[in-house]
């Protein structure tokens, strides 16, 4: 069951990848960085899995010898990513507002083309 997750992962990080260099649509870029975010999320929390693991929230009177814990780093980071990732995606979707407003276009090539 955990291999669908790193397919799913890395399928996500490649179609994100792909849209970033193959598009020109600027809001397609940005849907292809927020495509790669997720992708990377997704393989960080499935590398952090345990089977049969349980959240490490016990006290010291809890505990047995045959207990397995799931690592709460990597979903720590994750959740910082999602904060990061989030604002990145408001911030670039901003900058592709300002770009339209400024250059009546959203395709980078125009953009290019008319900047010099």
């Amino acid at each position: 069951m955990m291999i669908a997750n790193y397919i799913g992962a890395v399928a996500l990080v490649v179609i994100g990848f792909y849209a970033m260099i193959v598009k020109h649509d600027i809001i397609k870029i940005v849907i292809g960085m927020g495509l790669t975010d997720y992708g990377l999320n997704l393989m960080i929390v499935s590398i952090g899995f345990n089977f049969g693991g349980t959240a490490p929230i016990y006290t010291f009177g809890e505990l047995t010898s045959g207990m397995y814990f799931v690592d709460p780093v990597p979903q720590a980071l994750t959740l910082t990513s999602i904060v990061i990732g989030a604002c990145v995606t408001a911030m670039a979707l901003a900058l592709c507002v300002r770009m339209y407003n400024e250059y009546g276009t959203i395709d980078s090539r125009e953009i290019r083309r008319l900047h010099g």
